[in-house]
């Protein structure tokens, strides 16, 4: 019988693939003008934030401490590659969000499947004037030497789409890319990164806008599809399924309250928890975790395994990205 035998959330910042020396030219971006909210979502400068910070912040941005956690960081993203090729999946559904890549203001919607039988994962295209570092942060989502087809499990998505419109779910769906750019970052994340060529599984893009309003998916309605998403599953065409999230956990702003809550809802299942968290606060790179919500109505059956937390700030005000990662079996 189809099942959900693995989920998996984790966080795919562009810091991920700097070195800790980088973490600096990372800060000087959020204090040179990136919209910022605080922890309550509300708008505010990075000299807002400066002013409120926990001093304790500085001596977490120590060079020695950025780089045990950048190391930390990337031995977690190794295990969970080889949770992944170890469970032997026959396909991934990954749950993750554009940030018009693929879909704009004149179409967004809330939820899309995507159900090609292959998707693109295109060449990094930036300004000539782009920093090196940047460059590099980004790199980790697209192919290096030529653009690649990866492929997709459509009779999986073709059937997630029928089932969850059963279930009440009004669905966008999607059989090719219209923008250049190839597939978004929350899914090149997952090839790039957690895939070698000896593990290639075919994946189903679930895109969730979680980032701009004003049709964000609520943190209910996101539990319900994952609840909806493992139903459909169990009545599917393919045997062996895993489910990813994509994305989070706060940032730009770290709120570590906020991370924490998250992953011991997700440790004990706490279904009404995860509902409840405020729609302010799942803003700006913190909605990415609307991602996670869904997985883990997705896999209420399942245990979780193991976590792991990394507050990796960048700078004295507190920002950077709340690095998540756990699993479900």
């Amino acid at each position: 019988m189809a099942d959900i035998v693995l989920a998996i959330g984790t966080s795919h910042s562009p810091l991920l693939n700097s070195p800790a020396e980088d973490y600096p030219k990372h800060a000087a971006i959020d204090a040179s003008g990136r919209k910022l909210l605080d922890k309550n979502g509300k708008p505010c400068t990075y000299g807002d934030l400066l002013e409120r910070a926990d001093p304790s912040i500085k001596s977490q941005i120590e060079p020695k401490v950025l780089e045990e956690r950048s190391a930390r960081c990337t031995a977690n993203i190794e295990r969970l590659s080889r949770e992944m090729a170890d469970a032997r999946l026959d396909a991934l559904i990954i749950i993750g969000d554009d940030q018009h890549e693929q879909f704009f203001d004149d179409n967004m919607p809330a939820i899309l499947i995507y159900w090609g039988e292959t998707i693109e994962n295109n060449l990094l295209h930036m300004d000539e004037d782009a920093p090196q570092f940047w460059r590099k942060a980004r790199s980790q989502y697209h192919e290096t030497a030529q653009p690649r087809q990866y492929p997709v499990d459509a009779k999986l998505g073709l059937h997630l789409i029928e089932s969850l419109i059963e279930q009440g779910f009004d669905i966008s769906q999607a059989k090719r890319l219209s923008k250049e750019h190839g597939e978004g970052h929350a899914f090149g994340f997952v090839h790039r990164r957690m895939m070698d060529d000896a593990h290639i599984v075919p994946i189903v893009p679930v895109a969730l806008n979680t980032y701009f309003p004003p049709n964000q998916p609520r943190p209910r309605r996101c539990y319900e599809l994952g609840k909806a998403i493992r139903a459909a599953v169990r009545s599917g065409p393919s045997g062996r399924v895993g489910i990813l999230a994509s994305g989070g956990l706060s940032h730009f702003t770290i709120d570590e309250e906020l991370d924490r809550g998250v992953l011991d809802a997700c440790k004990t299942n706490d279904a009404e928890a995860l509902c409840a968290i405020p729609v302010s606060k799942l803003n700006s790179g913190s909605s990415e975790i609307r991602n996670w919500i869904t997985v883990a109505g997705a896999a209420s059956h399942l245990n979780n395994a193991w976590q792991e937390y990394i507050p990796c700030y960048r700078s004295a005000a507190g920002t950077g990205c709340g690095m998540g990662f756990t699993v479900w079996k």
